[in-house]
Order: structure tokens, then sequence, then C-alpha cells
């Protein structure tokens, strides 16, 4: 397909691997796979593309709220039901978010983020449609590398911490009003410490 002899593309394989940008494995599942995670960009970098980028941000920011506060609704309407067909759904959705929640709260502060997308990706997941997870994550995606660069204050993740579980209680006592105001506020308040930090 590269116009290029496999003796070629083995020794660039090779340079590749001895470089650690990629691992060879054998066996059924096996080839070659790309292991060298790319450098985060510099918070200088970040700014530049904040100033370049702002209308696919706040675009961005817009289809994170759009999509979050929707999986909330609809997660609530089917976490406060816990009679007749629904039951094991509705314990379901309580203990992965109880889960979800805990982690989040008590992870480090190089795993805050991971948890606290794994946390907002579960809310989408847990309503069951693959389009609105996959919506969820596709916001997410737009702003990750932003949100890692905003520092990770103490105050800032107990204030998170508060909003999580207002979320969660929204969600599970099936308030979808409630949930949906207590994801607009939290994704209202990431979004201003965004632009404010950007600046």
């Amino acid at each position: 397909m590269l116009g290029v002899s496999r003796i070629t593309l083995r020794e660039a394989i090779g340079d590749l691997r001895a470089a650690g940008f990629v691992e060879s494995r054998r066996g059924r599942f096996g080839g070659t796979f790309v292991t060298y995670p790319p450098p985060a960009p510099s918070r200088v970098e970040l700014r530049r593309i904040a100033v370049e980028d702002a209308g696919k941000i706040n675009d961005a920011l817009t289809f994170r709220m759009a999509v979050e506060t929707g999986a909330a609704q609809i997660l609530a309407q089917a976490g406060g039901d816990a009679g007749g067909t629904r039951e094991a759904a509705a314990v379901r959705i309580h203990d992965v978010l109880l889960a979800r929640l805990a982690a989040v709260n008590r992870a480090c502060p190089e795993e805050y983020r991971r948890m606290d997308t794994l946390f907002h990706l579960a809310i989408a997941e847990l309503t069951g449609s693959s389009l609105l997870s996959a919506a969820c994550a596709d916001a997410r995606v737009r702003l990750n590398d932003l949100l890692n660069a905003i520092p990770l204050l103490q105050r800032n993740i107990d204030h998170t911490a508060a909003q999580h579980t207002a979320i969660v209680e929204a969600i599970l006592a099936g308030d979808t009003r409630g949930a949906q105001l207590a994801v607009a506020e939290h994704l209202d308040g990431t979004a201003a410490l965004l632009r404010g930090f950007l600046r």
C-alpha cells in the first residue's frame, strides 16, 4: 500500500521499536502497536490554541452542555423509577454512579482528570444510548487538552466534589430538572474556569 518493500518496512518498524514508539506482539492478537504517548502541549501552546480557536472552544462547550444535561435528564427519569421492570436498571444506575463518584473523590492528582472523565461518561453510558455516549465522549475529547491545562487546586476539587454529589443525588432521586440544573451549574463553572485560565 505504501509502495515500499517489506525490508524497508521491517527496518522502519525496528527503528521505531528501538526508539520506544511501538512494540511488537506475537500471537493471535499480535501486531505492531504504538506505545509512545504524545507529549502534552505546553501552557503557552494551549493559550495560543485558545485564542486562535475561541469559536471552536465555545462551540465545544455549548455542545458539551447540551449533551451532558440531556444525559442527566434521561438518566434521572430511569434512576428515579425503582419499581416494576426497571428495578434492576435503577440498582445498576445507583451502584455505578456511586462507584464513579467515590473513585473521582479519592483520586490522586495524577488520576483526577481521568476519573472525572469516567464519572461524566458514566452518566451518558448509563442511559443505554450509544449515540449519546459517543456524543459525550466527543465533547470531552474536544476539550481534554484544555481541561488538563487548568491547575488542580484543592478548593476547585472540593467545589467539584460537591457539584458531582448534587448531580448524583438529583439523578438517583428521579429529579430530572434538578439533574439538568446541577450539571449545567457544574459545566458553567468549568467553562468559566477554562476561559479565565486561558486568557
